[in-house]
């Protein structure tokens, strides 16, 4: 598993993208959909439609860094957020995300959504 430092900001794009996008694309769909400047350290989190594909960007200083997981089986479950383009989670959120916690609403928990 994964572990993610406390002060990480972590933005998760609510609508499905094309996951054959790679290192230029999801830069440009985190500058110009999410509107983040994907040089400041955040990481980014993006599905596809059937929400059983997951790519993480996140730039640390000296390069990309773009992971990627497949699920076998079952489907990611995809807060929304209250602008629906994305949405900040906390690092806890997205370590309960990836080991499949449902994330039901993400307006109605207010707990796990990072405030911006």
């Amino acid at each position: 598993m994964l572990g993610f430092p406390s002060a990480l900001k972590i933005y998760l794009a609510v609508e499905p993208v094309d996951m054959r996008k790679q290192f230029n694309g999801l830069w440009a769909l985190a500058a110009e959909t999410l509107r983040e400047d994907p040089r400041q350290g955040a990481l980014f989190v993006f599905t596809n439609k059937p929400r059983d594909r997951l790519k993480m960007l996140y730039w640390d200083g000296s390069g990309l860094w773009v992971l990627a997981k497949r699920l076998e089986k079952g489907r990611f479950s995809w807060p929304i957020g209250s602008d629906r383009t994305k949405l900040a989670l906390t690092p806890t959120a997205l370590t309960m995300l990836l080991a499949g916690i449902e994330l039901k609403d993400g307006a109605q928990k207010a707990w796990y959504e990072r405030s911006a």
